[in-house]
């Protein structure tokens, strides 16, 4: 008889558990209250107690430890002069939906040379977060394993669910048991009712199957996320950045009872996939938080050191610093040019109602 079990498995390796590889790289003292302070005025924004704007920035993945420290860096001492009126939060992806195949995240394979060493991705994955949070710098991924949480979400203030998985009762469920505010992306194809629908969903408790801290198979029951929101990231019909398509948004929210405060994603469908055009959607969405629009609760940024990106393949050492190896990003100057520029109109604004 042939064999019934694994037909197409080529091995399985067992995973160190999540209470050991935190063991080996705690949570420091000073990263914990990071992740405490941002989770806590996230959450004052998300309940409109603080009308500051929500700026989710950085890299589209990291893959270079190093250049996640020179972000991190830049993105520390650019925070310290605006956060009185913008909350940032660092983009530190670490998993990479592909739509066919290609490198899917440095927690996956962390080597950039497909030998998928996972036990040391999830290692470095915590210490870069480590790191980053010891800065004062707010940390934010997509989520997507579910099992990655229990590895780094004690790291995380702020996660997002992406347009493929929106979808997925799997990550619903994950994200009803998520300890930080969850973002939903509306689907590829722009349609927001998927997304509502994902925030009804991890609203609710739920029981699921996954891991506990020891790594064993179990039943994971939650008591359901209140701190969801809505993202806009455009799709195949076209961008959803313009004020009738937010306000269209927000009264969909609106009329299922939910929180109709929103994120707008820069990249992605909404700059038609040219990373330069992100400029022009954050200053459309800019503007209309400045004309008093309560529904833009924040922007999205894929940025970094340098602009653009490269394609990963053979020697990673051959990799040029500091430009992305996934979606193409604006670099640091334009970054901080509109970070500013966004910071300057809301202070001018500010002035002007006192």
């Amino acid at each position: 008889m042939p064999p019934l079990r694994n037909v197409n498995v080529k091995s399985i390796t067992p995973l160190s558990s999540p209470r050991q590889v935190r063991g080996e790289v705690p949570t420091s003292e000073k990263a914990a209250a990071t992740v405490a302070r941002g989770r806590q005025e996230l959450v004052e924004i998300l309940e409109g107690r603080d009308d500051r704007l929500l700026v989710i920035c950085g890299p589209c993945s990291i893959h270079n430890e190093d250049l996640a420290y020179d972000y991190a860096e830049r993105m520390m001492n650019l925070s310290e002069k605006i956060s009185d009126r913008i909350l940032v939060v660092m983009r530190v992806y670490f998993e990479k939906p592909r739509t066919t195949v290609g490198w899917k995240g440095l927690i996956n394979d962390p080597h950039l040379n497909d030998t998928f060493d996972i036990e040391t991705g999830y290692r470095k994955a915590r210490v870069i977060l480590n790191r980053i949070s010891e800065m004062g710098v707010a940390c934010g991924t997509e989520m997507l394993e579910p099992i990655t949480p229990q590895y780094i979400a004690e790291f995380i203030t702020w996660s997002s669910i992406g347009a493929r998985t929106t979808e997925s009762p799997t990550h619903r469920q994950m994200a009803s048991g998520l300890s930080m505010p969850v973002g939903f992306k509306n689907a590829t194809d722009g349609n927001v009712q998927i997304a509502i629908d994902a925030m009804l969903s991890s609203k609710h408790p739920h029981s699921f199957l996954g891991i506990d801290e020891d790594g064993r198979n179990a039943i994971v029951n939650t008591v359901g996320n209140r701190h969801t929101h809505l993202i806009l990231r455009g799709g195949r019909s076209g961008t959803n950045y313009d004020f009738k398509s937010i306000q269209s948004a927000a009264d969909m929210l609106l009329n299922t009872g939910l929180n109709n405060r929103l994120v707008v994603d820069c990249s992605h469908a909404n700059s038609e996939k040219d990373h330069a055009k992100q400029a022009n959607v954050f200053e459309h969405v800019v503007a209309q938080y400045l004309d008093d629009n309560r529904s833009v609760l924040g922007v999205m940024l894929e940025s970094n050191i340098h602009e653009g990106k490269q394609k990963l393949s053979g020697d990673p050492s051959a990799l040029e610093y500091g430009v992305s190896i996934t979606d193409a990003c604006i670099g640091w100057e334009k970054t901080e040019e509109l970070l500013l520029g966004a910071a300057e109109k809301i202070g001018a604004k500010s002035l002007a109602t006192h």
